[in-house]
């Protein structure tokens, strides 16, 4: 649903303009109604749909709470999750404590997944594809359910 990358510029009350690309789609799924939580793994932010969140959330409180890891999960994804609206204009309003966890300033990457966008700072999200292009560092390992995809 959702793929490509694009470097957007947060205006001065921490708002991201949406592509246009994705709005009339965002529109139609959810009406512009959409969460944006820490991601547990990387240093950045993971924006749904309303149904899509739904149903993460759904997933994560069906887990029993008794394990520390489900807890630590839990806590990161659904108590750091806020819900934001895509103004007339496609803006979303990115909160202060999100901006700051993924140390989002001025320019950032929006990154389509599928079903989700990631959100990162620029500088963040150039060290880690570089990283990941770096072949030294693993990034010719490939999983072996991926190893009969074409590209």
């Amino acid at each position: 649903m959702f793929s490509g990358v694009s470097e957007i510029n947060l205006d001065a009350k921490g708002r991201m303009a949406m592509p246009t690309r994705y709005r009339e789609r965002i529109a139609d799924r959810c009406d512009g109604k959409m969460f944006v939580t820490v991601d547990p793994f990387d240093q950045c932010l993971t924006l749904h749909t309303l149904p899509e969140w739904e149903i993460v959330q759904q997933k994560l409180n069906s887990v029993p709470s008794f394990d520390p890891a489900t807890r630590r999960l839990k806590r990161l994804v659904i108590g750091h999750a806020s819900e934001v609206d895509m103004d007339g204009s496609g803006r979303l309003l990115l909160p202060a404590p999100l901006r700051d966890f993924a140390e989002i300033e001025r320019r950032v990457v929006l990154l389509g997944q599928g079903n989700k966008f990631e959100i990162w700072s620029e500088r963040l999200w150039h060290q880690t594809r570089d990283a990941y292009l770096d072949v030294s560092e693993g990034a010719g390992l490939v999983p072996n359910d991926l190893k009969t995809l074409s590209l």
